[in-house]
């Protein structure tokens, strides 16, 4: 078990995942055979039950309908993480239907519950200690004006707790807006975001313009490209390349949180953010073998 200064925090969405596989192209107005797994999911709550998977002292904060509290707080908890999740009383688990076409997919999405989970959630308690806290960017995108994400990137660093993030989704970016999304999550140490969460953010479409333009603002810079394996910045240094790990693609569904899963697992420990991406890509690897977004025992 890690020392409890490599302690990490996440919060962020729990969802039910739908995930469906068509065997050929969609044909319209009949059935396409297909195979369909009904997975637990949600973008932080992956990225805490790899993690746990790692072995990483994790604590996870959430919200789910309560029908589903004990369920969700039991699957979680089976692959080794702390799971503090808030029972709704009124709304339910959220929900997503993601469609696999390859290395693409199109969700579906009913946010639920995680509409009403708010960074007041995570108390200065439960940062007290932890190395990094790290959230989703659809955590941002249910605090309108992002003040309270702001507060709780301030409280932490008060404390003396580093911050990643995972902008989620280049889709809800573009509707909160770029600049805004800049604007409530600084003071961030780790930014993970894929390519087109890149291009939102910074306007270029050169994966190496993205990183060093991202760069300047934040500490560490991982770039995701999924086959084309990742882009690293650190600090004033020039970005790297660190290659993925070639497996078959069942579905790339939590690729991304796996990745920054094994990243932070190393990285409290390491420090060093190119060993760390070499570690997530490893994990990312792993993660796209299986269908849905968590590790399967």
């Amino acid at each position: 078990m890690p020392e409890a200064s490599a302690r990490i925090v996440i919060f962020g969405d729990v969802i039910d995942d739908v995930v469906v596989v068509p065997s050929a192209a969609m044909r319209p107005d009949t059935d396409t055979p297909s195979a369909i797994r009904f997975r637990a999911g949600g973008s932080a709550a992956n990225t805490a039950a790899w993690l746990g998977h790692l072995g990483a002292d994790i604590d996870f904060i959430g919200r789910v309908g309560a029908d589903d509290h004990a369920r969700h707080t039991a699957l979680l908890t089976d692959l080794g993480t702390r799971a503090h999740l808030v029972a709704d009383p009124v709304l339910p688990t959220g929900t997503i239907v993601i469609i696999v076409d390859g290395q693409h997919r199109s969700m579906l999405t009913e946010r639920g519950a995680n509409a009403a989970l708010y960074p007041t959630a995570v108390t200065d308690d439960m940062l007290t200690g932890a190395r990094v806290l790290h959230f989703s960017g659809y955590s941002l995108f249910g605090d309108p004006g992002g003040h309270g994400i702001a507060a709780l990137i301030t409280r932490a660093r008060a404390l003396g707790v580093e911050v990643s993030i995972d902008p989620g989704s280049a889709g809800f970016l573009a509707d909160f807006g770029p600049r805004a999304f800049l604007d409530a999550i600084r003071g961030t140490s780790i930014i993970f975001p894929n390519l087109e969460e890149g291009r939102q953010l910074t306007g270029q479409h050169d994966p190496w313009l993205i990183t060093t333009q991202l760069a300047r603002t934040f500490p560490v810079v991982v770039l995701t490209l999924g086959d084309g394996g990742v882009i690293v910045a650190r600090g004033g240094q020039h970005p790297t390349r660190v290659a993925a790990v070639d497996l078959e693609v069942v579905d790339p569904t939590g690729a991304g949180d796996a990745f920054a899963a094994g990243f932070l697992a190393n990285w409290v420990v390491t420090g060093d953010p190119m060993l760390a991406a070499a570690a997530g890509s490893q994990v990312a690897a792993k993660a796209v073998t299986e269908m849905g977004g968590r590790p399967l025992r």
